[in-house]
């Protein structure tokens, strides 16, 4: 007796058909599962056939083989659970094996035959969509993520008898429905706004103009200052994701066990922000069953990194390559996968070990050797990829009791959708480019042309303010950027000089 009933499985964050076999035949009464299944889909076993018993079927006495296909692909998670108990019922002749075509079926099975929702629904329903199968039986908690995927009937399931009378019938049911266009606005607001912000007017311009190219920043201020509250409030200036952003993003956090339970779709800037003790392999993803990490949950979005010269050193190195590419292969022995991960980096750092370097309101305690191997802790290549440093300073008292709000969140982020406009156009011709922070030394000669003042403003600027030299390609960014918002087809000297501001770290901070 032989059944066979489509599931699907996630490698890295892309969804793929699994077909589940279930062969039934004389002989002493085993249970054996092949096609590389791990640990997880190994122990169905047991949650399977207690969960059919306590449905009130009755197996008979035999050797039950239950294959997955792919064979040569690794099976991992709960998922399969509820397509292993339908196939095994349909070979046992209680379940119509003609209902199981052009479905697919996933969902982890409690003992009682309660089934539990899984991960990755989105990415598993976008793929099946894509493999032109129109029908998908899954547990009732995923029936909002999976619905996002256009054109796929959804036929939400609470138990294992839900299921066998769906199938029974044809799933003649209503599919289940969704208003996307009322879930993407209903998810689409951020809990806080730049306009809670006191003071820190330049630090604001710098924030914008950073949105605006897409460019990396540091923050350098004292505690106190401000500095994570500014970072927190940084995605309510970036432009809105599109549709296909926050699907995209959905699927990470969906595969990663991270999408809130009460939200079908993530529709506003991700805003991740690890502990300086984190692992490389937390930061950029591994593990021996690879997941996505940090860089990648913060796709689409923001990377905070407050404390920067906490982090081991190794662990901001690996950070570099994703910075570059956009991207993170994981490679396995038996797998390799890629996660996505465009992200905009928002790191913060104080002066000097005490923090009050330069703070006219409290003495440093710290020497010059102290001061240069604090911040040496960040390498020259990490620092060639961020492109503005602003210092953040103390905030004072009359700016703090000043009852008047800043500008909205609203206000500067129109701004930056139209800079980021114009950046579109220019880059139209050229793939995977999107914003000025993305420019290659060929687009920057050709995008950042100066006249004769401004090369003599930035040839002044390198050897007065012993600016290095990798500063000399992140102002011409920078300038260009400045330029966009102001809406003007060249770089002018006062955007110029409002991007060498944006380096200082690359001055000599001894005052010599």
């Amino acid at each position: 007796m032989f059944s066979k009933v489509f599931s699907a499985g996630v490698l890295g964050i892309e969804g793929y058909i699994v077909e589940v076999e279930a062969h039934l035949e004389r002989g002493m009464p085993h249970y054996s599962t092949v096609g590389l299944p791990d640990g997880a889909v190994k122990e169905s076993k047991e949650r399977v056939l207690a969960a059919i018993k306590n449905a009130g079927y009755y197996l008979p006495s035999k050797r039950i083989t239950v294959n997955l296909a792919p064979a040569d692909v690794r099976k991992e998670g709960s998922a399969f659970d509820l397509p292993i108990a339908i196939g095994i019922l349909a070979a046992s002749g209680f379940v119509d094996p003609a209902g199981l075509t052009d479905t697919v079926i996933l969902g982890e099975l409690a003992l009682d035959g309660q089934v539990r929702p899984v991960h990755g629904s989105l990415s598993v329903a976008m793929a099946v969509r894509d493999q032109k199968i129109d029908r998908i039986i899954l547990p009732k908690e995923n029936a909002c993520e999976a619905a996002m995927a256009r054109g796929l009937r959804v036929f939400p399931v609470e138990t294992i008898h839900e299921a066998i009378g769906l199938v029974e019938d044809g799933l003649r049911n209503q599919p289940f429905r969704l208003d996307m266009s009322r879930v993407f606005s209903q998810n689409a607001k951020y809990p806080v706004d730049f306009s809670d912000v006191k003071g820190q007017h330049h630090v604001k311009r710098a924030l914008e103009v950073a949105a605006a190219g897409g460019h990396n920043v540091l923050m350098i201020g004292p505690p106190g200052s401000g500095k994570t509250m500014l970072a927190k409030r940084y995605p309510t200036i970036l432009p809105d994701l599109t549709l296909d952003e926050a699907l995209e993003t959905t699927k990470i956090h969906s595969v990663a066990g991270l999408l809130p339970s009460d939200s079908a779709l993530i529709a506003t800037r991700p805003f991740r922000s690890p502990h300086h003790t984190i692992s490389d392999a937390g930061l950029i993803g591994g593990g021996h069953v690879p997941k996505p990490g940090e860089v990648s949950l913060a796709h689409h979005g923001v990377l905070f990194l407050d404390e920067l010269p906490e982090f081991r050193k190794n662990v901001l190195e690996v950070m570099r390559q994703p910075m570059e590419d956009g991207r993170v292969t994981i490679a396995r022995a038996a797998v390799t996968v890629t996660y996505p991960a465009r992200f905009m980096l928002i790191a913060a750092m104080n002066p000097c070990p005490c923090g009050y370097f330069s703070d006219p309101l409290h003495e440093c305690s710290c020497i010059i050797p102290q001061i240069q191997k604090y911040r040496s802790r960040i390498s020259g290549p990490l620092l060639d990829r961020i492109d503005i440093h602003i210092e953040v300073p103390a905030v004072k008292y009359q700016e703090l009791r000043n009852g008047e709000d800043g500008e909205s969140s609203q206000g500067v982020r129109g701004r930056v959708k139209e800079a980021r406009q114009r950046q579109h156009a220019r880059f139209r011709q050229r793939s995977g480019i999107y914003c000025n922070a993305h420019m290659d030394t060929k687009l920057i000669r050709s995008h950042c042309v100066l006249d004769s003042e401004g090369n003599a403003l930035l040839h002044r600027a390198i050897i007065r303010l012993g600016l290095s030299a990798r500063a000399y390609d992140r102002i011409l960014k920078v300038a260009r950027t400045i330029a966009d918002l102001e809406g003007a087809g060249n770089i002018h000297p006062s955007h110029l000089s409002e991007a060498i501001q944006y380096r200082s770290l690359d001055r000599d901070f001894t005052g010599n």
